[in-house]
């Protein structure tokens, strides 16, 4: 059930420690309400979006109880690079934290391990399947007999669904928390669940008696642009030098050959771009990871392997090459842009081909029929996004049953697409898919398909004898690209379906009303949304050389500019002093306030959000002299 957003009673020590830890100065949405009630010993299940604040959903709590004598929280992480980031975050806050992972030698684990079972230890990140090792499990029992386990966190719950994007079995073990330790909360956080999922989520991890909290799936600061693909690599490319020269950004395509190829072409072009997949040795990939972290400008050229815990704030687009397998997928990779709410890009480019290789990898996997299906219909919902001509933002947020109204701010709203009455074009083209059937029980795919609309003599036309068809020739007045659009969004409707290994053409059950002349299609007209440069986003060039973060972050006079510039070098040098991403030691955003507000006093400093009372020790006056030498 969802839970009322009604704010809780105001709770003091919890808001002390979001301003005394993180230097933040009030809570956002749902997350006092979420604090407050896991702070009380409750399950929680919470659903909000990247960049949303979901870690501070634990972390406060898990201070609080730890201040009260309630001992170690325990959070489970899928990713070694989310524990890195997270652990070092805490500890410049001041919070004591520790991973367990295959990174640390054994001497350091048992370290780690001292510290946990001394109750010293505020937080320990740890994988699935080292918290369900007989041996860790053995540690826990120790601590909750001695009354020092304090709260379970399970991040990325999402993994331990079927129905989700990225489901991982070792997370399935989890359900053991709840019988093995009772009396000890839970709380299960994603960013990315439809209705389907959240049940799942819930009947495994056995919280059927969490209170359920659903944050606004909005991420008002991305704009989001589909485009037809022609040429998607120079489109990407004119997308990246047009609108985010010189900006960290995310590009996703399907196959490890694909994004080897496309990084190489990219770094030919002049773009810092690196691959990053499964395939590659893992000391490149984390290589990879680590520039792509602690640099800026980089962009990751990347199969789904990379993103996931992926915390860098200031990634300015997320591009896809290539058509993801879901809204979910498409969400919560689209998501790891603009995670400091500064403006972002979702853009994506998706062709027939992309259509035809999804369904292909859903009918061929080894899944169970009543999983494919569930599948095909994801796919089908993506497919609609893809190609309505309405507000993107509504038909994603319709999608995670939440209503809104259009935004003005995606490529449909601000260039609305022409339409144009394909009804009688779609009867041509189901025509032909039927005369095809008649001759022989037939089938073929879209290529031949429309040469044959097309009157195009072929070998293969000329092998079956198609020149002598009813349809042959009927669609010669269009085209070969607006009948791949007809064809791509008859599929899309769900009039036209493929079959088989080489992915041939089947009339569903709903093209006879088509045919008939029952139903008129509004069919959209092949975008130029590619070519309209820096338009197509919205996002303005950068002005006179200033940089992204500063053009991204608000208006800033030039000595405000200069002041933000030596304060970001100034945080690279403490960052690579501290083998830690820049972002970790001050955000962005953080910066750009004390470059525009110019604090001259610790008090001062204090005010600026993001500047907690460890950083403010820490760094105070080295930003004060950094600030009065600008």
């Amino acid at each position: 059930m969802r839970a009322t957003m009604s704010q809780p009673n105001h709770h003091p020590v919890l808001l002390n420690i979001l301003q005394e830890v993180f230097g933040y100065g009030a809570f956002r949405g749902a997350q006092e309400a979420i604090i407050q009630h896991v702070g009380d010993s409750g399950d929680a299940l919470v659903l909000m979006p990247t960049g949303g604040g979901k870690s501070l959903c634990y972390q406060i709590p898990a201070i609080a109880r730890h201040r009260a004598g309630q001992g170690v929280t325990v959070v489970v992480s899928p990713l070694i690079a989310l524990m890195h980031d997270q652990v070092g975050a805490l500890e410049e806050a001041g919070v004591h934290a520790a991973f367990l992972n295959s990174t640390l030698s054994g001497e350091q684990a048992a370290h780690v391990e001292r510290e946990m079972m001394s109750g010293r230890l505020v937080m320990l990140y740890a994988a699935p399947e080292r918290i369900t090792n007989p041996r860790f499990l053995a540690q826990l029992d120790s601590l909750y007999e001695r009354g020092l386990l304090s709260l379970f966190a399970i991040d990325e719950a999402h993994c331990v669904s079927q129905w989700g994007h990225d489901f991982r079995s070792e997370y399935l073990a989890l359900s053991l928390l709840h019988e093995r330790f009772p009396n000890v909360p839970r709380i299960a956080l994603t960013a990315t669940a439809d209705e389907l999922t959240r049940a799942d989520i819930i009947s495994r991890l056995r919280l059927e008696e969490a209170r359920v909290f659903i944050s606004s799936f909005d991420r008002p600061n991305i704009r989001y642009a589909i485009v037809e693909k022609d040429k998607p690599r120079e489109q990407l490319l004119r997308f990246i030098r047009d609108e985010h020269e010189d900006d960290a950004g995310v590009v996703y395509c399907q196959s490890r050959k694909k994004v080897e190829e496309t990084a190489d072409w990219l770094v030919a072009e002049g773009i810092k771009a690196l691959p990053y997949h499964a395939g590659l040795d893992a000391t490149l990939r984390q290589k990879h990871q680590d520039r792509f972290l602690r640099e800026d400008s980089v962009v990751m050229v990347a199969t789904i392997a990379f993103g996931m815990g992926i915390d860098k704030p200031d990634v300015r687009f997320v591009a896809h090459l290539d058509l993801p397998k879901n809204i979910e997928s498409y969400y919560q990779e689209t998501g790891r842009a603009g995670r400091d709410g500064a403006p972002a890009d979702a853009w994506m480019a998706y062709g027939l081909a992309d259509v035809v290789n999804q369904r292909r990898m859903i009918d061929e996997s080894p899944a169970e029929e009543e999983f494919k299906k569930g599948q095909r219909g994801k796919l089908d919902a993506l497919l609609a996004l893809a190609e309505a001509t309405d507000c993107r933002r509504v038909r994603l947020l319709g999608y995670f049953g939440e209503a809104s109204s259009a935004c003005g701010n995606c490529d449909n709203c601000l260039f609305p697409p022409a339409t144009w009455d394909g009804t009688e074009a779609a009867r041509k083209l189901l025509s032909c898919i039927y005369r095809f059937h008649q001759n022989g029980g037939q089938r073929f795919g879209a290529g031949h398909l429309i040469d044959v609309l097309r009157g195009k003599v072929t070998d293969k036309v000329t092998q079956y004898g198609h020149q002598t068809l009813s349809t042959w020739g009927v669609g010669a007045d269009l085209p070969e690209t607006q009948w791949r659009a007809v064809l791509r969004q008859l599929i899309a409707l769900g009039h036209v379906q493929t079959e088989g290994e080489y992915m041939t053409l089947v009339l569903a059950d709903s093209a006879r009303s088509v045919l008939k002349g029952e139903v008129q299609l509004l069919l959209r007209v092949p975008s130029v949304a590619s070519k309209r440069g820096k338009q197509s986003s919205g996002s303005s060039k950068k002005p006179g050389g200033s940089s992204s973060a500063a053009r991204d972050l608000g208006d800033m006079d030039e000595q405000a500019q200069a002041a933000f510039e030596q304060l970001k070098a100034w945080r690279a040098e403490v960052a690579k002093e501290h083998s830690l991403p820049a972002y970790v030691i001050f955000q962005n955003v953080t910066l750009a306030e004390m470059a525009r507000r110019r604090p001259g006093t610790l008090d001062e400093l204090a005010g600026i959000s993001g500047v907690g009372a460890k950083k403010l020790e820490a760094y105070g006056a080295e930003i004060l002299r950094v600030l009065d030498q600008a």
